[in-house]
């Protein structure tokens, strides 16, 4: 069983940064892909952005340009930093974690928060 943990989330202003971070408790070369998901009250989770082990990144339209997904393979951690936030951005953040053989791991959110 993969444990993924994620941290990092808070309360910012619009226009501020937050770095979210999510390590999986297993090697690198276990992890086909890592991703992280937002939900909004009352809205279906979505993809926000993955990054594949050889270091291949997807971004929502809605992120592009201002959120940057990075991974440090010796950590096992992917990292989300985001940037000129706007209160649309609020949500639960969830990593999740593939595994080679497909299996899928969630962590258990952290709340993103931007005031206007």
């Amino acid at each position: 069983q993969v444990q993924v943990v994620e941290s990092g989330g808070g309360s910012v202003q619009a226009g501020g940064s937050l770095r979210l971070s999510c390590a999986a408790s297993t090697s690198i070369f276990r992890i086909k892909v890592m991703g992280w998901y937002r939900q909004a009250p009352e809205k279906q989770r979505e993809l926000v952005s993955i990054i594949t082990r050889d270091g291949t990144t997807n971004y929502a339209d809605s992120v592009k340009g201002r959120f940057t997904i990075s991974r440090d393979n010796a950590k096992n951690t992917a990292y989300l930093q985001m940037n000129s936030l706007k209160p649309e951005d609020t949500a639960v953040y969830y990593c999740k974690v593939v595994g080679v053989l497909n299996s899928e791991y969630w962590g258990q959110g952290t709340q993103v928060t931007v005031s206007s």
